[in-house]
């Protein structure tokens, strides 16, 4: 699959030891890296409650997303964002992984082995949400699930 390669390279880069993390990943495609946040790329984690209903509204708004995971028992949703976005996020209820956080992050084209899984895989070009259509898409997903409580 040669976009996987391309997504290996792309995530490995951010490694401490490139070449190793992606032997490791040709060893073992269902396994997972330790990779620092914060260089390439940084992550919002949302509860999923909330990840999903995003992703749905980003996935009509558009055509490409950048990566997005689920974690163990689809607990969280983690978007991949500009490098820096963690440091100026504001939201609350947000978890973020930026400049000094570790992310755990599945080989994106392996089969997940465990806990964490992708929902959108990296492609390898680098592609990540803009930040600003993942606040309108949160606000939007937030919106319909207060509908739906309040039976509406």
């Amino acid at each position: 699959m040669p976009g996987a390669k391309t997504a290996v390279a792309w995530l490995a880069s951010v490694a401490p030891d490139p070449e190793s993390c992606r032997r490791d990943w040709e060893r073992d495609p269902s396994g997972v890296a330790l990779l620092p946040a914060g260089k390439a790329w940084d992550v919002l984690i949302l509860p999923s409650r909330l990840g999903y209903p995003t992703l749905d509204v980003l996935s009509r708004v558009l055509d490409q997303p950048g990566p997005v995971f689920a974690d163990f028992g689809d607990a969280r949703t983690g978007f991949f964002v500009p490098a820096g976005t963690a440091a100026r996020w504001l939201g609350t209820g947000i978890r973020t992984a930026g400049l000094g956080t570790w992310i755990v992050v599945p080989h994106p084209g392996g089969l997940s082995s465990g806990g964490t899984r992708w929902l959108i895989p990296p492609d390898g070009t680098g592609t990540l949400t803009d930040p600003s259509l993942l606040e309108l898409a949160m606000h939007e997903a937030a919106a319909a699930l207060a509908v739906e409580e309040n039976g509406g």
